[in-house]
């Protein structure tokens, strides 16, 4: 989901407002339901706090929180990089040798 995202890259600040569930809804072309559903989501993984009356707001975050939220993110990456280099016969300590240079960012 793109609010999560932008919230998680730091481009929603804390208490920064969301659009109303219609309002999105009507903006991306889906059901209301569809919005109410991540809404609901995005509030039970404590992403942002909704209010009656006064809407959803992003939520106050842990740096916790974001870093294994984003070292879950890379293990998923470095799963797959895994079986590719697995299937595929690439030796570990290649894989090792390109994620520190992707690390680092070296051309």
């Amino acid at each position: 989901m793109q609010i999560k995202a932008m919230i998680m890259s730091g481009e929603l600040q804390t208490g920064a407002p969301l659009p109303s569930m219609r309002a999105l809804a009507r903006s991306i072309h889906v059901s209301v339901i569809t919005v109410q559903k991540a809404y609901e989501d995005l509030q039970r993984d404590g992403f942002i706090d909704t209010t009656v009356g006064r809407g959803s707001f992003v939520a106050a975050q842990n740096r916790e929180f974001i870093q294994e939220e984003q070292q879950r993110r890379a293990e998923e990456h470095l799963e797959t990089a895994a079986e590719i280099g697995r299937t595929n016969g690439i030796p570990v300590e290649k894989l090792v040798e390109l994620l520190e240079i992707f690390y680092r960012g070296e051309d």
